[in-house]
């Protein structure tokens, strides 16, 4: 999802960006302070939603709001002001929010979790994508590893790598932060600097994948994310899909190091049996 924040004060500027960043970490992001670059921006690529000041010198929040909707009738607007009195004025222009300054993580999350407008499931990417990355390879039997041109990917952190690994088990479903906080750290409590751990963890993996040209294998939407398995040359597929050199590469062992992975290497074992 593309976002941009707007404000010519440089200060509120920055306070916008900070809260945006901590509620959607995982999201490409550019700040603006003045309208006309915004505006810009909204032409060269399309933009999902605009944080958007009301009162600016060189054109108001309104009147950029009313241009961003002419170049692209799908971006959502939300409004960050230090006056209430302009909420009226809002809802008649349909906006998608309207946050009070200074802006927290926790109301971007809201507006975020509530557009008017989501942007769709992104589109299937096209097969030939897999020739820019078959120079890649998931493995899954043994342990678990995502190896690029013969060497083990460093995901910087094992929880990052270990989000993966259950994505790449759940084949393409799509999963939300609740189970993926059930799943990582199994008993533990759900608290809210967890919730803030998990989005960390979901951000580096995606910027992981980004750094080795593989941001086409995630497909990230409102509280959930998946991967895209026909994208993915992986050793656990290729079985699935009657491989006979994968299933000659099974002896019994699954994402060993894992404990959730248990039951899908007691299905593939009952598999590599008929």
């Amino acid at each position: 999802m593309n976002i941009i924040t707007v404000d010519d004060e440089v200060a509120a500027l920055h306070s916008i960006e900070r809260a945006v960043k901590e509620a959607c970490p995982a999201d490409e992001l550019e700040s603006f302070t003045s309208a006309s670059a915004a505006m810009k921006a909204a032409t060269e690529k399309q933009i999902d939603v605009a944080f958007l000041d009301i009162n600016m010198r060189e054109m108001s929040g309104m009147e950029l709001a009313l241009h961003l909707r002419r170049i692209n009738q799908k971006t959502n607007i939300i409004f960050v002001t230090a006056y209430a009195d302009f909420m009226g004025k809002a809802l008649k222009m349909h906006a998608s929010g309207y946050i009070m300054k200074p802006a927290t993580a926790d109301d971007v999350r809201d507006e975020i979790e509530n557009l008017r407008l989501p942007p769709p499931p992104e589109e299937q990417i096209g097969q030939g994508l897999l020739k820019e990355i078959a120079h890649c390879f998931v493995q899954c039997f043994g342990s678990f590893e995502v190896f690029k041109d013969g060497v083990a990917m460093d995901f910087h952190r094992p929880k990052s790598k270990e989000i993966f690994a259950y994505l790449v088990d759940r084949r393409g479903a799509s999963v939300n932060n609740n189970e993926l906080m059930a799943v990582i750290w199994e008993e533990e409590d759900d608290t809210s600097s967890r919730r803030s751990q998990l989005r960390t963890l979901i951000a580096e993996l995606i910027h992981c994948l980004r750094e080795n040209g593989l941001e086409q294998w995630i497909v990230k939407r409102w509280n959930s994310i998946a991967v895209r398995p026909n994208l993915i040359p992986c050793d656990y597929y290729n079985f699935l899909n009657g491989d006979v050199a994968a299933l000659n590469t099974y002896t019994g062992e699954y994402m060993m190091q894992y404990s959730w992975a248990e039951m899908t290497n007691a299905w593939i074992s009952s598999k590599a049996d008929n």
